[in-house]
């Protein structure tokens, strides 16, 4: 099989900035000298950026840091898995080292300069032309799995559940079998789609198609169809149940 890796020309982004000014000047600066991005939305607030993210699924967040009630960094850790890059915009240099720590693809500093945010929008486009193949197949609704011949390829509906083992994950299949690949959670975490796969725990990542029951007696779980039980953790209960109404179309 080939796969073809086509060059990403436009990438769509959010502007998340508590300040109106900031907004205004970045989305202007962007649409004026950086016909690459389309800027779909605006957000004044963590909260309301989260709910553009989940609208729009950008592929970049332009986040300013120092926002009131919640920051950047809060925002970030929202998303269990990040499937959009981050630029942070900010006045403050002293937040450099920290967005090092929190993985972001660039740093711009107020004012910003036309230059360095040309030069930023070039990283971003080439990081999301730089796909590796099991992530491009993934696209295709598909998973690339390595064996000890090669790889094998599973569409995402075979798949139940994942369970991290160290620094393997174990990879429980409909047909009754799975597989231990050497692959952290985090790399299963990062590919597959947001709204048929979710990390109901550090250790447990499931296909919500394939969950059969809630309970949160005893502690919260849920059981696969397979007859499995997987933890729930508590500060992932909430998500997880928004999740499901949206899956199933429940109000």
């Amino acid at each position: 099989m080939m796969i073809e890796q086509s060059i990403i020309t436009r990438l769509s982004a959010i502007i998340v900035d508590d300040e109106l000014h900031g907004r205004d000047n970045l989305k202007n600066l962007i649409e004026t000298y950086c016909p690459e991005i389309n800027v779909l939305g605006m957000a004044d607030s963590v909260v309301c950026a989260k709910n553009l993210v989940e609208i729009h699924q950008p592929n970049v967040v332009f986040l300013d840091i120092n926002m009131p009630v919640l920051d950047g960094f809060d925002f970030l850790e929202e998303f269990s898995a990040r499937n959009f890059m981050v630029v942070f915009v900010t006045a403050h240099e002293e937040f450099g080292i920290n967005a090092v720590k929190a993985n972001v693809e660039d740093y711009l500093l107020k004012p910003i300069d036309i230059k360095e945010l040309k030069l930023t929008v070039k990283k971003l486009l080439l990081k999301q032309t730089e796909k590796k193949p099991d992530e491009i197949i993934s696209k295709m609704n598909k998973l690339v799995l390595p064996a000890s011949h090669g790889f094998e390829v599973f569409v995402f509906n075979e798949i139940i559940r994942m369970q991290a083992e160290g620094c393997y994950t174990r990879v429980f299949l409909k047909n009754g079998k799975n597989k231990l690949i050497t692959k952290t959670m985090k790399d299963f975490e990062d590919s597959l789609p947001t709204d048929q796969f979710f990390r109901t725990h550090k250790s447990h990542l499931v296909n919500v198609k394939y969950i059969k029951e809630y309970s949160n007696v005893g502690g919260a779980y849920v059981t696969m169809i397979d007859g499995s039980k997987v933890d729930l953790s508590r500060r992932k209960t909430s998500e997880f149940i928004q999740k499901i109404k949206a899956v199933l179309n429940v109000v």
